[in-house]
């Protein structure tokens, strides 16, 4: 009966040690996790800033004016008034009679002032777009990441269960031969008694 009970203990104690190592492969996993993580949970915490001067301010400001229906409705506006003075007005009180050559310098140059501003802020915008997306593919990276490591702590788990299943087969099985051989020893010693009797 000692030795069953050796057996047990030991058994006990290598179950506990199974499970002590299974922890420790455990926070390794969790720790290389994080190392993995570190630099994408930077990049999305701390972004860089953007810091705008006063001439991307202004051209924000003009791309937006200049991409609406107020402007639009206000040019639209300007222009009638224009083109309904110099042809209502008298010779003399018109400034820029037909074929409003004024009007035209006027419109080419708007519009030779008012492209590059645009696209000054359309640069600046798919900049945005292009960190944004950046942003965007970490926090994927970082979300694959979690799942890898989802993935290795089931592993993890999965093969030490396994692998405690089975020691803990063979251990039984260990305990099954002793108590066999136990009672077959206990059975000859009770025939040799009978028959000694």
């Amino acid at each position: 009966m000692a030795e069953l009970d050796q057996v047990k203990n030991k058994d006990i104690l290598e179950m506990i040690n199974q499970n002590d190592e299974n922890l420790k492969k455990l926070h390794d996993i969790v720790r290389k996790s994080f190392e993995e993580e570190k630099l994408i949970v930077d990049n999305l915490i701390n972004p860089t800033d953007d810091y705008l001067n006063r001439g991307q301010l202004i051209s924000d400001k003009v791309a937006r004016f200049g991409g609406s229906w107020s402007f639009i409705l206000i040019f639209t506006g300007i222009l009638i008034v224009w083109i309904l003075y110099n042809t209502l007005m008298l010779k003399q009180d018109r400034f820029d009679p037909y074929p409003f050559i004024l009007m035209n310098l006027v419109l080419s140059c708007l519009a030779a002032l008012q492209a590059p501003i645009i696209m000054m802020s359309q640069n600046r915008q798919e900049e945005k777009d292009r960190k944004r997306a950046e942003n965007d593919y970490l926090v994927n990276l970082k979300a694959e990441l979690e799942i890898r490591s989802l993935h290795k702590k089931i592993d993890v788990l999965l093969e030490e269960e396994v692998k405690q299943l089975f020691d803990s087969q063979v251990n039984h099985l260990k305990l099954l031969k002793q108590l066999s051989e136990h009672v077959d020893r206990l059975e000859k010693e009770l025939k040799t008694r009978n028959n000694q009797q």
